[in-house]
């Protein structure tokens, strides 16, 4: 937990680490490549021995305002991913567990924010009560990017059930159901100095979260960061992203930024480290800075 102005800032873990081949998350590289930067990498971000990225799959709770706002919600629990053996019929994951260590009940939560609709990031929206799909936080507004969802409603409608690992049916599409979703764009305020921004690529309608706090903003720059590897390496697109190119442009906009306005960097799956910011050197490379 950490404090950002009046805005409390708290990571409820999901799973970590979550380790993914060096090749498999980036196509084509290779972890000897990083090897020049193991002594700012190991051993939190790239394990050098099995050649991994090292991820964590995390909420983010954001309290401000008397608003607790959940950013993003993982993997979640029995639901059924057999192509991922990690995400497969999870039990017993300490999820809500977490959560209340931060003080908190599911009913509390105002606000849950899907970033994107990755499997990753949906899968706690909803919990099985009774056979049937729930939603996990029974008083939340579910925010959910409008061209977000129109894609994948239409990816599901073409291929039933084949994206997302099934994410859509048992986690995005019961909380539609239920009345509990909220569709937005770019620009849309959660609350006064809480505003949704424009992050395309890694999914074509992902949206970050500004945080602005007098002239001090903090960014939840969910997947347009994915490991401070792409902070070293802000070209190195991911296999996962929908269009890597804009993916790319999209983060060395927020990098560019993250430098100009001194912003703080939240992506999603950051471990370890609660927030970085980034500074520029001579040569004009990107490096981060992390924040406990």
């Amino acid at each position: 937990m950490f404090t950002f102005g009046s805005a409390r800032i708290t990571t409820i873990s999901d799973l970590d680490p979550f380790p993914l081949p060096v090749d498999l998350l980036f196509p084509g590289k290779s972890v000897e490549t990083l090897r020049p930067l193991e002594a700012e990498l190991a051993p939190h971000h790239v394990d050098f021995d099995s050649g991994s990225i090292l991820l964590g799959v995390q909420s983010h709770l954001l309290q401000v305002g008397g608003l607790n706002v959940l950013i993003d919600t993982c993997v979640g629990q029995h639901k059924p991913r057999p192509r991922r053996a990690d995400w497969h019929q999870r039990a017993a994951t300490g999820y809500l567990e977490n959560l209340a260590r931060a003080g908190l009940r599911p009913e509390d939560i105002d606000i849950v924010l899907c970033t994107h609709l990755h499997a990753d990031h949906v899968g706690w929206n909803t919990q099985l009560i009774d056979g049937r799909w729930v939603p996990t936080f029974p008083n939340a507004r579910y925010l959910m990017g409008r061209a977000e969802f129109a894609q994948w409603r239409a990816e599901e409608e073409q291929a039933p059930g084949q994206h997302n690992h099934g994410s859509f049916v048992d986690s995005v599409m019961p909380v539609v159901e239920d009345g509990r979703a909220e569709f937005v764009d770019e620009g849309f305020s959660l609350a006064a100095g809480l505003d949704l921004v424009a992050l395309p690529g890694h999914s074509r309608g992902q949206l970050g979260l500004c945080l602005c706090q007098q002239e001090r903003r903090a960014i939840f720059c969910a997947d347009a960061i994915h490991t401070p590897v792409q902070v070293y390496h802000p070209d190195w697109a991911s296999r996962f992203c929908s269009d890597p190119e804009r993916a790319i442009s999209t983060r060395r906009a927020l990098l560019e930024q993250a430098v100009a306005r001194q912003d703080l960097l939240i992506p999603a799956h950051l471990r370890h480290f609660a927030a970085m910011q980034v500074r520029r050197d001579a040569h004009g490379n990107y490096h981060p800075v992390f924040v406990q």
